[in-house]
């Protein structure tokens, strides 16, 4: 769990702060009369001081000196006041929050607008495709709630995994993924191609309507860690670098936090979110399960997932061939259920258009 440092001069800032970023972040608060005596600023430092103390914007100065460079800084601010944005400013600000402080606005400038990745672009049209409006809504509500530490709506994600069974039953899975490609959200995109690739490679194995219902929910909910990724990584417009990629390899155990204070989620759907990067000769993480600790749903989703990244299309990247991303599957070997690979082979023909 990242931490949040908070420096206050109220202590009501200081209770709500921790209230709305409890089971989110790890909050340290610290009085503003003690700056100086605080840990350096980290990732995450929100400040409430008065910016009309010059003996605080002096501590605060002091201490902001052994910031890490990219950190976020983001100050409390009184709404309408310019003055007291342009000192925030002058003092390294990032953002800003205006009182009264909202919790939604607060985990906004901490993680970024996660309304932005459902957001339509001209190219993803899903009007008309009843499963792919209800596959977004219920990712929508999967990354809102998991977000803000709120209970997921259970209902509309079954019910969505229903639209999504019919809509491949009747359009097939070569129409899902050619849609599918055109959304403008990385993670959008790799979440619905891996809950389609899922479906339909239950159809192919002739799992029963209740399975391929099970398959859908655990494709949608599979990445719900990445709503505590900052966006900034999780939208990246490039390659990962190491330290960012050390963030996304989190998201499994963000995505068990996050699950953990939800009631009635199955301890199936909490294993697909925690261990779907599990390898069978237990080189995955997080715990390096192998073997018969690894259940057959997590390596059919497993399998979906490697082949939805190796296929779906990025902004510094092509798509690779279907019979390229298939090749990449069996040089696994030991990673991966090889007869569950050769069966996924018949998935991994079908040609969607070139995006």
């Amino acid at each position: 769990m990242d931490q949040v440092t908070a420096i206050c001069a109220s202590s009501e800032d200081a209770q709500f702060i921790r209230r709305s970023l409890e089971g989110i972040f790890q909050t340290r608060c610290v009085p503003s009369d003690r700056i100086l005596e605080a840990e350096p600023p980290g990732q995450y430092t929100i400040i409430g001081i008065n910016l009309g103390d010059i003996g605080e914007i002096y501590d605060l100065k002091q201490w902001l000196k052994r910031k890490t460079k990219d950190g976020k800084l983001i100050f409390i601010t009184r709404s309408g006041s310019r003055l007291e944005a342009a000192r925030a400013y002058a003092l390294g600000a990032t953002d800003l929050v205006h009182r009264p402080i909202g919790m939604t606005a607060l985990l906004t400038k901490l993680r970024g607008d996660l309304k932005s990745l459902a957001a339509g672009s001209p190219d993803f049209q899903a009007d008309g495709s009843p499963g792919l409006v209800a596959a977004v809504g219920a990712l929508q509500n999967v990354f809102a709630a998991a977000g803000v530490g709120a209970p997921l709506d259970q209902t509309a994600i079954d019910k969505a995994g229903a639209a999504i069974v019919e809509q491949i039953r009747t359009e097939g899975l070569e129409a899902w993924i050619d849609t599918v490609r055109k959304h403008h959200s990385q993670t959008y995109q790799h979440s619905l191609l891996v809950t389609g690739l899922a479906v339909g490679f239950g159809r192919h194995l002739h799992f029963s309507h209740s399975d391929l219902k099970l398959l859908s929910f655990a494709g949608i909910l599979h990445d719900v860690g990445k709503a505590r990724v900052p966006l900034s990584v999780l939208e990246k417009p490039g390659a990962l670098d190491d330290n960012e990629m050390g963030i996304i390899r989190q998201h499994p155990l963000f995505g068990s936090e996050a699950l953990a204070a939800v009631p009635g989620v199955s301890a199936q759907m909490v294993d697909v979110v925690l261990h779907h990067h599990e390898y069978l000769d237990g080189s995955g993480y997080p715990h390096g399960l192998k073997g018969s600790e690894i259940s057959d749903l997590l390596r059919i989703l497993t399998i979906a997932d490697i082949f939805g990244a190796l296929i779906e299309r990025r902004s510094y990247k092509p798509p690779l061939p279907g019979d390229v991303a298939y090749q990449t599957l069996l040089d696994m070997g030991p990673k991966l259920d090889q007869d569950l690979v050769r069966e996924f082979h018949a998935i991994s023909r079908v040609k969607p258009k070139a995006a």
